[in-house]
């Protein structure tokens, strides 16, 4: 394992700015794996953490494949982690909205160009990645449709689902829409947290990743099982929006199937206590994303599901 400074920004009252990378093998650049972007990104960071840390005993029991490169970057926003907030401490700018970046550009513009050039050459790229609304998500990869997207690629993830989706117009501007137009495949991997770790998902995600590498050829693992991936339509998917504000209780959670008509989440009077509205399943299906979040505004999407197959 080789661990350096990828990137570096010189801070003018505290520590400098820098990106940390971990090498392991050498050869050609074969995966590049990105963890947190984002200051509330704990799970993501602590997925990465757990592969650095698997990574470094395959490597020492000579279970990496000869010329094959492996890089980690757990965190690319350390500061916003120090600091508590999702993006940019600074100015509140995203760092994954700024690729391939610009290297005379604004603070995020510059990190993210100096990282870009770090790991546009890997011939497959993975970011654990996080929603943009707060919530919890059943364990799945997410591609972008660019026209070079592989579907049958991301299964070999193993995990229940890989969900393909058209990128909206800010999408151009992330990690993983580039990493394609350079011709590098790269997956967004969910797990079931964002701001909280859990192990479980975690668990999930990690061996994820190295039948990933296994089956690429890449690492010299026996890959333990997985799933049969269904492949989604992202814009199959349907999302349930609250009809009022209030607090949000939901009834079900990611991965759990439910039935039409079912009652999923009630939406309470935050002043008298009383159900202000009801979200019931318009068709059978699983939940893929359930909000988290207290309290819920008007017309906000709080469910997600996959449905069922007629």
């Amino acid at each position: 394992m080789k661990k350096e400074i990828l990137f570096e920004i010189p801070g003018i009252y505290r520590d400098a700015f820098r990106v940390t990378g971990y090498t392991f093998g050498e050869g050609e650049k074969a995966l590049c794996i990105v963890g947190s972007m984002r200051g509330n990104e704990n799970q993501q960071l602590y997925c990465a953490s757990r592969l650095v840390a698997r990574l470094k005993r395959l490597e020492e029991d000579g279970k990496l494949i000869e010329g094959q490169q492996i890089l980690v970057i757990p965190c690319v926003n350390s500061y916003s982690i120090n600091t508590k907030r999702r993006f940019w401490c600074i100015d509140n700018t995203d760092i994954n909205r700024m690729f391939p970046g610009y290297d005379k550009g604004e603070t995020t513009q510059r990190i993210a160009a100096g990282v870009f050039e770090q790991i546009k050459d890997y011939r497959y790229g993975v970011q654990f990645a996080s929603f943009y609304m707060p919530g919890a998500f059943v364990p799945h990869i997410r591609m972008m449709k660019t026209g070079y997207e592989d579907p049958k690629l991301a299964a070999e993830f193993g995990l229940p689902y890989v969900v393909v989706q058209p990128p909206r117009p800010f999408d151009t501007a992330t990690l993983n829409y580039n990493c394609y137009i350079c011709g590098a495949p790269a997956s967004s991997l969910y797990t079931t947290n964002t701001a909280r770790i859990d192990t479980e998902s975690a668990q999930q995600a990690e061996d994820a990743v190295l039948n990933f590498m296994s089956r690429r050829g890449i690492i010299n693992y026996r890959a333990h099982g997985g799933y049969r991936s269904e492949i989604i339509n992202g814009e199959d998917m349907v999302s349930l929006r609250a009809a009022t504000s209030g607090f949000l209780q939901c009834l079900v959670k990611p991965g759990q199937r439910v039935e039409k008509g079912q009652l999923l989440a009630t939406i309470l009077d935050p002043y008298e206590g009383t159900v202000r509205s009801e979200l019931r399943a318009p068709v059978y299906g699983v939940v893929a994303f359930a909000g988290d979040e207290p309290m819920t505004y008007e017309n906000t999407a709080v469910l997600k599901l996959i449905p069922e197959v007629e």
